[in-house]
């Protein structure tokens, strides 16, 4: 950075030391071009002095190097040229200086002289007798000024070069400084100050990238304690009915079992079996969950529908326990994946009936309006305590252990609830009081 830093100022630099150059030059050849012609004006009113007073005889002798004199009859015939034959030369009568001043009694122009093959200025004087005299003086160039100019133009350009390389130097180590010595760990520290006023931006940004890597480092460390928590508990959870069907295949295969006791011990198998399968299939649907639902298909379809066919499904369980079941609402079409809305009314309508007391009820309604479906199931159960609410929606985690193992829950119902409603962006909202029921409330937007 700080060499970038350092190009951009030392090209800076050079350019306006080029241009400062450039405009000095310009300046100068203007003025030394203005001091060039008003010494040749006069120099030719001197010159025609002197041969209006002397006529020819003031050439005689004349010896003036760095001025050309031509001297024109009336009629524009070379009359004296100091470095030109005047037999080779042609008349003069159409030059502009020549013309102006027979006209107006002088006369000035500026053109390349095809005699002395270059760039020259003429001034022209009329004498008393009609004649004029010329005088030109070779026009100042740019390169004669850079050459004249050469030593001390030398002397600058090196003493600026060497200065812009020098203050760019110090220039861009006093910018990056401040930034060289930036503890970006905790960059707030630097909010206000007056050398980091420029880059507080960045600085901020830092600071909020900073706190979502870290965000996302406990998310990594929540997740990976969550997944080895899962699977120890899936362990535990699944060694029970294996066990228990272990331990009671075994004492039919050593005949320990009494004829009578055949059938509750087949019975007893039955139901661990059954657990398991609803473990495993609890586990799979999860693992689906956690991918986002991505193996999942999303299409319209009726939520109040799927909720009176998760009802239907568990009558049986609720009739068993003599639980009055109601279902209300309308028609609420949404767009959404199917089995993850049955999922969410078949676990929250299972848990109203296993966690509620013989004879109780369970309300049911699906309500809908422009932007929301909203999924209520209330029961008369047992309740859960408010110190247990924010922990139900754990894998595994069980208010009541003994009567969730009772009743053949998993204890991942309400996990897999949850990660339902998050998939479709909805919410989920649960009042409760020990003793006096539960109340589970469902939102999920109409469109995804």
């Amino acid at each position: 950075m700080s060499s970038k830093i350092f190009k951009a100022i030392w090209n800076v630099a050079l350019l306006v030391f080029l241009a400062s150059l450039l405009l000095i030059m310009g300046s100068l050849y203007a003025y030394f071009s203005s001091i060039q012609k008003n010494q040749l004006r006069v120099e030719t009113e001197l010159a025609a002095q002197g041969v209006a007073l002397s006529g020819a005889d003031y050439f005689d002798g004349l010896n003036d190097g760095n001025y050309r004199i031509t001297w024109v009859s009336p009629e524009g015939e070379v009359l004296f040229d100091d470095e030109a034959d005047t037999a080779t030369m042609q008349n003069h009568m159409e030059r502009p200086e020549i013309r102006q001043a027979l006209k107006e009694g002088y006369g000035e122009s500026a053109r390349h002289s095809y005699t002395l093959a270059d760039q020259q200025y003429y001034a022209a004087k009329r004498l008393p007798d009609g004649s004029v005299l010329r005088m030109s003086v070779a026009q100042l160039s740019v390169w004669g000024l850079l050459i004249g100019f050469g030593q001390p133009i030398c002397f600058v350009i090196l003493a600026a070069l060497i200065l812009s390389y020098v203050l760019a130097s110090r220039i861009a180590a006093k910018i990056v400084k401040p930034i060289n010595e930036l503890d970006l760990t905790h960059p707030a520290q630097y909010y206000g100050k007056q050398n980091y006023e420029e880059i507080q931006p960045l600085l901020r940004h830092i600071a909020a990238q900073q706190a979502q890597l870290k965000r996302d480092q406990e998310e990594i460390e929540k997740a990976a304690l969550i997944r080895q928590e899962f699977s120890a508990n899936v362990s535990h959870e699944l060694k029970t009915p294996l066990h228990a069907i272990s331990g009671y295949a075994e004492l039919f295969e050593n005949g320990l079992v009494k004829e009578e006791d055949i059938k509750p011990f087949a019975k007893k198998i039955h139901a661990e079996s059954l657990r398991m399968t609803r473990l495993v299939e609890d586990i799979i649907d999860l693992t689906k969950l956690d991918n986002g639902g991505t193996e999942m298909k999303w299409e319209d379809c009726d939520f109040y529908r799927i909720t009176e066919n998760a009802v239907d499904t568990l009558e049986a369980a609720a009739s068993a326990m003599d639980i009055n079941f109601t279902v209300s609402g309308e028609t609420a079409p949404v767009t959404a994946i199917p089995q993850l809305l049955y999922s969410i009314a078949y676990n929250l309508c299972d848990n109203a009936i296993k966690y509620n007391y013989r004879g109780g009820s369970v309300s049911v309604s699906v309500l809908q309006n422009a932007q929301h479906t909203v999924l209520t199931v209330r029961d008369t159960g047992i309740g859960i305590p408010a110190e247990e609410q924010d922990r139900i929606f754990e894998r595994f985690y069980r208010v009541d252990k003994s009567r969730s193992k009772e009743a053949g829950g998993t204890g991942l119902g309400l996990s897999i609830v949850k990660h339902a409603v998050l998939i479709h962006h909805g919410t989920i909202r649960l009042s409760s009081s020990p003793g006096k029921g539960a109340e589970f409330v469902v939102s999920i937007p109409n469109k995804p």
